[in-house]
């Protein structure tokens, strides 16, 4: 039996999942923390990807990477970093991406450029912030990597290695073009002020990075999320809400239309992935129930106590700035404060609503970009709840699915992995997962009025 490993190394862990190439039965898992923080040195993920793997990845005959996108990691020429990686939700680069819009000519020439604006996640804004604040550090730098290329790297030996990304989370950085297929020297240079560091070889789908010490098949790895839609089988019409730290909103699309709002990136199977990505999804929910002095597994309950609508109390959850809509240097806010909305069980009720709100905003603007969505599909932690499922179902104003709980990023890599091991014009067919579905709801008039209310806060303050 070929036996094959993905691996999740995402903003807070690194998870490992090994399967049965052929049927994707999860056999084996692994798991281990990584440092907190908007950068973090890469040996600390090199450090927890072996951890997680221990005992489990000499054995495997394929593996493949899956990452957090955008983050910048900056090699010298010792192959040695010159600064911690800045992470993608490190905002300092945000008037740097403000700087790019405007030097290219505005967003649509971004668009035209490489299929998305930059914002303060891109490892482009975070070049020119480190150009600009750190000068004597960017002339040190030779080489530059995303996460999931600096671990690939690191399977393969490190050092002289050349190193590789993939279509997906190339199509983050900025100045590669998921409208050309290529990267774009010019707006690399452009974005570090001159500067013309190596960057990965881009790999197709099926390509292979090369071979761990053991002899197993690396491929070419993928952006977390594009690991996730090919985890989960998306197909057409199918729109996938992720409710993690932070959210996404995906889906696939067999040719990119570009959109000021929505992330024009690729997918790991040779398509597109139209995405929107906010800040602040389930740490929401952390930060009320510690708020509330409460155990989050005890919001759901507290939360069903109010009234849908929470009777007019909104919460605009921009706890960590926002990414969609960009105001990376807002905060979150409470609006209809009245004797009887100062309660714990309304306080609770209004951040499920406020997060779900953010996130049909995001739906929205997948729509606009030229999504049809036929399915919702809920992951990520958030997702695990009921009553956030039953909200988002009244939010939304449609019919949910829930897949079972799983690692869909580290599963994505996974049938990546056998892909790469066994060939094929597409993906092996691995069994779906069993879902839940949760009906749209028969009088969407108060789901209606909530997302109103949110609407008319959001633009009183910030005028979008």
């Amino acid at each position: 039996m070929a036996t094959v490993a993905g691996v999740d190394s995402s903003t807070q862990s690194c998870k490992v999942v090994v399967c049965d190439a052929d049927t994707g039965e999860v056999l084996a898992r692994g798991h281990a923390p990584h440092p907190d923080g908007t950068e973090v040195p890469p040996e600390a993920w090199w450090t927890a990807l072996r951890q997680a793997g221990e005992g489990l990845l000499d054995s495997v005959d394929a593996v493949s990477i899956a990452g957090q996108q955008h983050g910048l990691v900056a090699l010298d020429d010792s192959h040695r970093p010159v600064r911690d990686a800045l992470l993608w939700n490190d905002v300092r680069s945000a008037e740097a991406a403000d700087d790019l819009v405007a030097e290219l000519g505005g967003p649509q020439a971004w668009l035209d450029a490489v299929g998305s604006v930059p914002v303060a996640a891109f490892t482009a804004a975070k070049l020119r912030w480190m150009a600009d604040h750190e000068p004597e550090l960017a002339d040190r730098v030779t080489r530059v990597m995303l996460p999931h290329d600096y671990l690939t790297w690191r399977l393969r030996g490190g050092g002289d290695a050349a190193p590789t990304t993939d279509r997906s989370d190339a199509s983050g950085t900025g100045y590669w073009s998921a409208v050309g297929g290529r990267y774009r020297e010019d707006l690399l240079a452009s974005a570090f002020r001159g500067r013309t560091p190596e960057v990965p070889t881009v790999l197709e789908p099926l390509e292979s990075a090369g071979r761990t010490a053991s002899g197993a098949v690396i491929a070419a790895g993928a952006g977390d999320n594009a690991a996730a839609a090919l985890g989960l089988g998306i197909g057409d019409g199918d729109v996938v809400i992720s409710l993690g730290t932070s959210g996404t909103a995906f889906a696939r699309t067999p040719q990119l239309n570009t959109d000021p709002f929505v992330n024009g990136f690729a997918d790991a199977t040779g398509q597109f992935l139209p995405l929107v990505c906010t800040l602040n999804a389930a740490r929401v929910l952390e930060a009320m129930a510690t708020a509330l002095g409460i155990r989050i597994n005890e919001l759901d309950a507290l939360a069903r106590q109010a009234p849908l609508g929470a009777d007019g109390l909104v919460l605009l959850p921009y706890l960590s700035g926002e990414r969609t809509p960009n105001l990376p240097h807002a905060a979150g806010s409470l609006h209809g404060l009245r004797s009887e909305t100062m309660r714990p069980a309304h306080l609770a009720r209004a951040a499920v609503e406020g997060m779900l709100c953010n996130m049909a905003d995001a739906l929205d603007r997948l729509r606009a970009a030229g999504a049809t969505p036929r399915r919702v599909l809920l992951i990520g932690g958030a997702s695990r709840s009921a009553f956030v499922a039953e909200t988002a179902a009244q939010i939304f104003g449609a019919a949910v699915t829930v897949p079972e709980p799983e690692e869909y990023v580290a599963l994505g890599a996974a049938r990546q992995a056998a892909w790469a091991l066994r060939g094929g014009a597409e993906p092996p067919r691995w069994p779906a997962a069993s879902t839940v579905e949760i009906p749209a709801p028969d009088d969407r008039a108060v789901g209606t009025e909530i997302r109103s209310a949110y609407g008319r806060v959001r633009e009183a303050l910030y005028g979008s």
